[in-house]
């Protein structure tokens, strides 16, 4: 695997490949990875020739210093899991090799931007959910996503549906930039109780690690409770009543959406296929987790 911390090493590299007639397999991440980003690299690996990762801690998604802060950071680690797997390019650029600017990072209210980065536009769809809780956060998202697709230029780019907005967001600005890739979408990993993995599980302490376990739970009843035929409020109310008496438990939003606009529904229509997101903090650790209701 080749360890890469500059565009212009990676464009050179990939460029060979592509004069080869190789396809490009692309998976960004954060780092601190876990079984379900090498889900994505097996998914590109048996889709298209060669796979590229990268691993870059994006402070423009961020509306908290302190969460930007504390985000795992394993680079050592990352590199040698992603060696085990065959990931063929490993990219780890600086800040500084992603967003050029002598003015630099503006801060973390509102819009967050490098001086020179692109201010995106989702018709409402990056105001709602984690665009409500987080403001901006969706901007910082589709920069460093615009940017990384720019840099690789791959044939398909794998994202997890756990961060299911995120992916309709990037599906979204895919058709805006008009790029000729194809984004696939690759299904949540779970730990054996369930609980959606995210790099954000390690800083569980035990006990709240425990207290996770009820949301993958409640998420699954609340399909349950759709195919016996209750209503988006009665769901909604059973779900929230739930998590009331867990102190650990301080929830941002439960929400059942139209999975293809995540429009709040106010009642199933059979003609839409429905999806519930929440959002909640288990102690200080922000957790998100979806599910198809349909």
């Amino acid at each position: 695997m080749q360890i890469i911390d500059t565009k212009a090493q990676l464009e050179a590299i990939l460029g060979k490949y592509k004069k080869d007639g190789k396809s490009l397999g692309f998976v960004p991440t954060m780092g601190a990875l876990h079984a379900g980003h090498i889900s994505l690299i097996n998914s590109s690996k048996k889709t298209t020739d060669i796979t590229i990762c990268s691993i870059f801690v994006n402070p423009t998604q961020f509306n908290d210093k302190n969460d930007l802060d504390l985000y795992p950071r394993m680079p050592e680690k990352d590199a040698e899991m992603l060696k085990n797997t065959g990931c063929d390019v490993l990219f780890m650029p600086l800040v500084d090799e992603i967003y050029i600017g002598e003015n630099g990072f503006e801060g973390f209210e509102g819009q967050k931007r490098f001086k020179g980065a692109e201010a995106f536009h989702f018709e409402g769809l990056d105001k709602v959910l984690e665009g409500k809780h987080r403001p901006g956060h969706f901007n910082g998202v589709a920069q460093v996503v615009s940017i990384l697709l720019d840099i690789v230029k791959p044939n398909k780019a794998f994202f997890g549906e756990k961060d299911f907005q995120q992916l309709l967001i990037i599906k979204e600005l895919r058709r805006q930039l008009k790029l000729n890739i194809e984004i696939v979408g690759c299904p949540t990993l779970r730990e054996k109780d369930e609980l959606a993995m995210s790099s954000r599980n390690m800083l569980l302490s035990s006990e709240e690690r425990e207290a996770a376990s009820l949301l993958p739970k409640l998420m699954a009843e609340a399909k349950t409770l759709k195919e016996k035929g209750k209503s988006v409020n009665e769901i909604s109310g059973y779900f929230k009543d739930r998590l009331k008496n867990n102190t650990l438990y301080k929830l941002d939003y439960f929400a059942i959406c139209d999975s293809e606009n995540l429009t709040e529904l106010t009642a199933f229509d059979k003609n839409i296929k429905s999806i519930a997101l929440v959002a909640c903090f288990v102690g200080k650790i922000r957790l998100i987790d979806n599910i198809f209701l349909d």
